[in-house]
């Protein structure tokens, strides 16, 4: 790493238009759990004006009868209008003048049942073609996870501030402290590196819908004083800071009335904010049989245990699979040059693979994912958070003792 660098991250909030299509996703999908834990889900969901649409392939197993077919449509069975509007009201698009509004949306549904080429491959059974009976990745892919010891989370500093300007404007907003918040939001925030260490936040960009009857001056004083210095660390914060509230000057036409929205389309602003690697699949709306979410919450798990083990102060891991097959065709640690003297990358590796297991079924069984808990990685990262399974740090012990042994 360079010795001497500014980095950036942003953050999106939960009104912006691929964000509203996330969570309408993940409620499809812990609607799904809800009702058989074993429902495999790939819901995609896209957002413009006043219309939803959203598609993709789910199959729910207690749905089914093998007489007489589907015995109720999904549809009905976990009442996707409802489902659809609840996530929407959540987010605060409720108000007498949004063309996007809880209770006006069209939506338009074409969610199908899950190709039955696909279920063969991910389900725990023989099937012609099929090397083994174990349950098999849902597809084939690369997937990372991350940690460094930058901040409590064991996440990258300018992400996690990021994200917390992003909690508290929706904390501010939903609470009524002021009338003029709206839910589009996006924050970023620039961080100066010297020795690999933060120092200074260079920059702070907010950019927040708001109401037409508001001045710019009002806005950039409450968010400087109220936001920005409450939750960023004021030593990080010097005289030369800049702080670029609103810079088009005007924010009021957002959400889905400003832009179209898609599931899967902040997956930088879902992980590491640009820091750590990413592997290219998205998270919201797919049930855990897919790699692309139950495996990067994996890596996500075994490089946190890393730092925490005090092995190395930054862990990266990437592993890959191929569709149908039970086990990772690759695993590999890298630590930066930060591990810890005497403790090569290798012998990383070596420990993390006795320690965990690596078969899908295995993850979703040591990270109990069989839940409906999806709707809340939706916002402000899926990583970081207090409460969710891979955050544990329970294996650091173990992980220490991989290396002596």
């Amino acid at each position: 790493m360079a010795n001497h660098f500014v980095f950036s991250s942003e953050s999106v909030g939960e009104g912006h238009p691929d964000k509203v299509a996330d969570l309408i996703s993940d409620s499809v999908l812990d609607a799904c759990l809800k009702i058989d834990h074993t429902s495999r889900v790939a819901c995609e969901t896209f957002v413009k004006s006043n219309v939803v649409v959203v598609g993709g392939e789910i199959t729910i197993p207690k749905l089914q009868d093998p007489k007489k077919g589907t015995t109720k449509p999904l549809e009905e069975a976990i009442n996707l209008g409802k489902v659809i509007r609840d996530a929407i009201r959540e987010i605060g698009y409720v108000n007498d003048d949004d063309v996007f509004h809880a209770d006006k949306v069209f939506i338009n549904n074409y969610l199908t049942a899950q190709s039955p080429d696909i279920a063969q491959g991910v389900d725990a059974k023989k099937a012609e073609g099929k090397k083994t009976a174990e349950q098999g990745a849902g597809d084939q892919g690369i997937m990372f996870g991350y940690a460094c010891n930058e901040t409590p989370e064991l996440m990258p500093t300018p992400i996690m501030f990021a994200h917390r300007l992003g909690r508290e404007l929706t904390k501010v907003r939903k609470s009524g402290a002021v009338s003029w918040l709206r839910p589009d939001a996006k924050t970023q925030v620039s961080v100066r590196y010297q020795n690999d260490k933060p120092v200074e936040v260079v920059n702070v960009v907010i950019s927040t819908q708001h109401t037409a009857d508001v001045k710019h001056a009002t806005i950039e004083k409450y968010l400087i004083e109220n936001v920005i210095k409450k939750v960023i660390d004021p030593k990080l914060l010097t005289k030369n800071t800049e702080y670029l509230i609103n810079p088009t000057g005007r924010f009021v036409v957002g959400g889905p009335q400003g832009d179209s929205g898609l599931t899967g389309r902040k997956i930088i602003v879902d992980t590491y904010g640009g820091w750590g690697r990413h592997g290219g699949g998205a998270f919201s709306g797919k049930d855990p049989s897919k790699v692309d979410r139950s495996a990067a919450y994996m890596g996500r798990w075994v490089a946190k245990n890393i730092v925490a083990a005090g092995l190395a102060t930054h862990a990266e891991i990437q592993f890959a699979y191929a569709i149908g097959h039970p086990k990772p065709v690759s695993v590999r640690v890298e630590t930066f040059g930060t591990a810890k003297l005497g403790i090569s990358d290798e012998q990383i590796t070596e420990a993390v693979q006795k320690v965990f297991s690596f078969k899908p079924a295995d993850i979703v069984a040591q990270l109990d994912l069989l839940r409906p808990i999806y709707r809340q990685t939706t916002n402000y990262g899926h990583f970081g958070k207090k409460g969710l399974p891979w955050e544990s740090t329970a294996k650091a012990a173990e992980l220490r003792a991989a290396i002596k042994a």
